[in-house]
């Protein structure tokens, strides 16, 4: 295996790991019945706030939830396209567009579940803002990390072409 992997690769690998096959359900659990779909515990909150605050009606309603998985499938492919990246050890060497990648799947995501974790703390949906706190608090860690992560540098061949320049200044130096 190779020893180039950054924590922040290896962190959101592991991230990918759990919101690919969690969110790509959730997102074909509401493609399949926009409705059933929208009302389980995961989008529960987005439903609720949708009907007790914005009060839409039956096809606003399934509007938005074709939306909501639209966005989740958008994180999960930006995970997806991560871990493709960052599997291919030459490209995971030369780029950074695994991390590009990573850091738009963070995004999306973190606003999608800081929206979410905050309609449900204004319908008073515990289980779901605890759920969605917790997603955020994964995102927002991954990030944080990426964030303070530097790059590893290449040792600089500069001290060595001085010392052979100050070797050399001194071989003329001797009679």
């Amino acid at each position: 295996m190779s020893s180039n992997w950054r924590i922040s690769s290896f962190n959101g690998a592991l991230l990918a790991a759990y919101f690919i096959p969690v969110w790509t359900i959730i997102a074909f659990s509401i493609m399949v019945s926009p409705i059933h779909g929208l009302y389980e515990r995961p989008s529960v909150s987005i439903a609720l706030y949708a009907n007790d605050y914005l009060h839409l009606g039956k096809m606003a309603t399934v509007r938005l939830a074709w939306l909501l998985a639209l966005a989740r499938i958008t994180v999960v492919a930006f995970f997806a396209v991560f871990l493709a990246m960052a599997a291919f050890s030459p490209l995971r060497k030369t780029s950074s567009g695994a991390d590009e990648a990573l850091a738009v799947a963070l995004c999306l995501g973190s606003v999608l579940s800081f929206a979410s974790m905050m309609m449900a703390s204004k319908v008073g949906e515990i289980e779901a803002l605890r759920m969605h706190a917790a997603e955020l608090l994964m995102l927002l860690g991954t990030a944080i990390v990426m964030l303070f992560e530097t790059s590893p540098k290449s040792v600089a061949k500069a001290p060595a072409v001085e010392t052979n320049a100050a070797a050399s200044e001194l071989s003329l130096q001797q009679p």
